[in-house]
């Protein structure tokens, strides 16, 4: 296995793997983006192969093995200062996550992280976060941070395993098809 950088031929994997990674709510938002009958998938799809913007192949690093995409991160520098700027204009479900995001400007952000089922259990999300480790002291960042389920615990053993910790939640907005009920967890990591 191998950690490269993504390329937008990658587009419908990331996509994929970001409503994974997102608990269903990056489908849920594409679905209300969609235009002349495009699935939520095509729009997400769409959003990874741009240039720029949070979501986009230049910031996703992917895991192969053999041709084989197994798993992806999303990941870059928050703002510091973090001008979080009017909470109405955002859907309500992301509310409380950009609140927390907020709340670590200048850490290296995990906005998401997502390995295919059935690669599952062979270390890809142990790699992709120690390549996103060394990215962000490449970067010259103190802070690494993400924010998880406080329902989802295999992937908050990992992240408390891999030395984060929590340092703010905010409450779970419901959905239709929402995954996870609970808080949501900030997480930070000292570099």
């Amino acid at each position: 296995m191998e950690i490269i950088d993504a390329s937008k031929e990658n587009s419908k994997d990331l996509a994929f793997l970001l409503n994974l990674a997102g608990e269903g709510i990056p489908a849920y938002l594409w679905e209300a983006m969609a235009e002349g009958g495009e699935s939520p998938f095509e729009v997400g799809a769409r959003r990874a192969a741009r240039e720029d913007g949070s979501f986009s192949y230049t910031n996703a690093r992917i895991c192969v093995e053999n041709e084989k995409l197994l798993g992806m991160i999303v990941s870059y520098r928050q703002p510091d200062p973090y001008e979080l700027g009017e909470l109405s204009e955002y859907p309500e479900i992301l509310r409380p996550l950009v609140e927390l995001e907020a709340r670590a400007p200048g850490s290296w952000y995990i906005n998401a992280i997502a390995t295919y089922a059935e690669y599952r259990g062979r270390g890809v999300a142990r790699m992709l976060l120690d390549d996103a480790d060394t990215r962000a002291r490449a970067k010259d960042c103190r802070l690494m941070s993400l924010i998880v389920a406080s329902e989802n615990l295999g992937a908050k053993k990992l992240y408390e395993y891999l030395g984060f910790n929590t340092v703010a939640s905010l409450p779970v907005i419901p959905f239709p098809g929402c995954l996870h009920g609970g808080e949501w967890l900030l997480m930070v990591k000292s570099l």
